[in-house]
């Protein structure tokens, strides 16, 4: 009775294809999530240094949005359009009507101010670059091995804490609560002064629409 398994000469495997194929094939990773370069992984490096959510691309992405949604400085800055509310109703709907309505030109007021803040301040960029400095060795650190202070492993947000505390003398020497409250206050009396004596989108057709009582 003869067997379907196959005797002989015939049952000798081509290793040399074998072996061709194992060693030709490329690693089944080298290319995806969890590939590696060195120590560090590739999702890291399409990110460069940055953890996950702070990358370059979503900033990109929330400056265009910004940016396309700007309403034309000239309107914005045209003192023809500037007058004193009749009440303090008047007020309050200017206020709410010109936020919504120049939102992204107030933001970029702001970011404009923080800028400023931080070129006028010689010492203040030098706490900021100590911050990043401190954040980039802190997540270089991380890659290589877990970093664990405390007994605890520091993740991305507190990584950010500990650059924070490591930073925080010369934040304080450069007087960063100064600028912090500088900024905040200009913002308010720019910002504030501007959604105040701006008259809305319409003219006073639309102020007396929202005056008329119900």
């Amino acid at each position: 009775m003869t067997s379907g398994v196959p005797k002989g000469e015939n049952c000798l495997v081509d290793m040399d294809s074998k072996a061709g194929d194992l060693f030709s094939a490329e690693p089944a990773d080298a290319a995806g999530s969890g590939g590696v370069v060195g120590n560090l992984p590739l999702k890291e490096l399409d990110g460069l240094w940055l953890p996950k959510g702070l990358s370059a691309s979503v900033a990109k992405e929330w400056f265009d949005r910004r940016r396309a949604s700007i309403r034309p400085w000239a309107g914005f800055v045209d003192h023809r359009k500037f007058t004193k509310p009749r009440n303090f109703g008047e007020l309050c709907q200017r206020v709410v009507r010109n936020f919504d309505t120049y939102n992204s030109n107030y933001t970029f007021i702001f970011l404009g101010l923080i800028l400023y803040c931080i070129i006028s301040s010689p010492m203040l960029l030098i706490a900021l670059a100590v911050f990043v400095g401190a954040f980039y060795i802190i997540h270089l650190k991380s890659l290589e091995s877990k970093l664990v202070v405390f007994g605890k492993e520091v993740t991305g947000p507190h990584q950010l804490g500990l650059a924070g505390a490591v930073s925080l003398p010369v934040f304080w020497l450069a007087g960063a609560g100064a600028a912090v409250f500088w900024v905040l206050g200009a913002t308010m009396f720019v910002i504030g002064s501007h959604a105040a004596f701006r008259e809305l989108e319409g003219g006073s057709e639309m102020e007396e629409l929202f005056m008329e009582p119900v």
